[in-house]
């Protein structure tokens, strides 16, 4: 399995991703004993009803799909440990991907070879709202990426994001876990743009850019969220800024609510009609489709692209620092960029008084105050002598980051300090 393989064919021509594995699995009358007791456990049937979903994946790959996600979007420690089996993990990824990989040697010709991408999703906790924290949750995702791993997949997809800082935590256990198998394959990231044009935690696709670009992942896009129409403004976006390869998976329209059923309505013809033009306008060379996607929509999509060459595009990669919530660049026009250095215990002897006096909600104030005064960045220090400087800054750090738009300048002598800052801000 060669690492840049798939990011080969990716040169060559449009590979088309799979279609939603959850409206395939809806299609299929099963009952709680398929389920192994675990109702809503999609991640059991690769152990219990292995053909439902090596099926699904062969009806993608018979309309014309390049790769197939593994069904593994929710098969992450912090998930499973809801159903009582986290000590599976491991297992069931590994079982999964090893499902996908038969299936994809099974439609691979010399003509067309099939790949197999490790779906990543980013579980039910939000480590920036203090669901959890970094560390458990990265922990929680090297399992899942060892069992991909050992099963064989071409590349992992960290999927559906609305948390950067969960992005974060599940990429660095992708590196963990390739340092460990002794072997990488690419990474894929993808976020997802809600109709509010932002995250579910705010971040809008630029500051979400911003953020990872720096990570270096093989492959930045988007999915879920929204049908294509409503992303057309994000991939605009996405094509700027996005580095050398970018995909979308769009669902199949907004939803609407039928009888207390959840239905996309964009037929085929109209989602690959949309979807195409990402390639020809925008430069997508890897399109695939997400929730209410069937593979006719993958069919319709894979002939409609299967001539197309993605316009030619010029990825920048601009100088710029984000929050959650907003992204600066570092050449501000006019100069200079203004760093606010009042959020320092060593340079405000208010904002000393604050922490001294345990006052943090003083603090957070002082620097909300340099926000309206119009500073780009905040300086952060609360290094003095005789206080804990980690426990204050794991203290006022998550403040910041919910409650302050500005992006942060951890201010400290030690590592460990500034590494336990950016474990609690995205």
């Amino acid at each position: 399995m060669s690492k840049l393989k798939l990011l080969d064919q990716a040169r060559r021509k449009v590979v088309v991703l799979d279609g939603g594995m959850g409206t395939g699995i809806q299609q299929v009358p099963l009952t709680l004993d398929d389920f192994d007791g675990l109702e809503g456990c999609n991640e059991i049937l690769v152990a219990t009803r292995p053909k439902v979903i090596a099926d699904i994946h062969g009806a993608f790959f018979a309309a014309g799909c390049d790769v197939v996600e593994t069904n593994t979007f929710g098969a992450n420690g912090v998930v499973l440990a809801e159903y009582g089996i986290a000590h599976r993990t491991e297992e069931l990824n590994r079982i999964a991907a090893k499902l996908a990989r038969d299936v994809a040697d099974e439609y691979s010709t010399p003509a067309q070879p099939r790949f197999v991408l490790g779906s990543v999703g980013p579980g039910t906790r939000l480590p920036s709202l203090g669901h959890i924290s970094f560390d458990d949750l990265e922990l929680a995702f090297r399992s899942q990426f060892a069992g991909l791993l050992a099963g064989g997949v071409d590349a992992v997809c960290i999927e559906t994001c609305q948390d950067i800082l969960q992005t974060k935590a599940a990429f660095f256990a992708a590196r963990a876990a390739f340092k460990s198998a002794g072997f990488s394959v690419p990474i894929f990231l993808s976020v997802t743009i809600e109709t509010t044009g932002a995250m579910l935690l705010g971040s809008d696709v630029q500051t979400a850019l911003a953020a990872l670009r720096p990570l270096k992942p093989d492959v930045l896009g988007m999915n879920c969220g929204t049908g294509p129409a409503e992303m057309i403004q994000h991939v605009s976006h996405l094509s700027r800024f996005g580095g050398e390869h970018i995909f979308t998976m769009p669902n199949a329209g907004l939803p609407v609510n039928r009888d207390g059923m959840l239905t996309y309505d964009l037929t085929p013809d109209e989602f690959a009609d949309i979807v195409s033009r990402f390639v020809t306008e925008h430069g997508v060379g890897i399109v695939g489709g997400c929730c209410g996607t069937t593979p006719e929509h993958l069919r319709a999509l894979a002939n409609k692209v299967e001539s197309l060459t993605p316009r030619h595009r010029v990825a920048y990669d601009e100088p710029e620092v984000s929050s959650l919530y907003a992204t600066v660049a570092l050449h501000q026009d006019p100069a200079p960029l203004i760093v606010g250095e009042r959020a320092n215990a060593n340079g405000s002897r208010k904002f000393k008084e604050r922490l001294l006096d345990e006052d943090f909600d003083g603090m957070l104030e002082i620097a909300q105050e340099q926000e309206s005064g119009g500073a780009h960045v905040l300086d952060v220090s609360v290094a003095y002598v005789d206080r804990n400087e980690g426990v204050d800054m794991n203290r006022f750090v998550p403040m910041l980051a919910q409650s302050v738009r500005l992006p942060l300048m951890i201010d400290s002598t030690s590592p460990e300090v500034i590494e336990g800052a950016l474990k609690r801000h995205g």
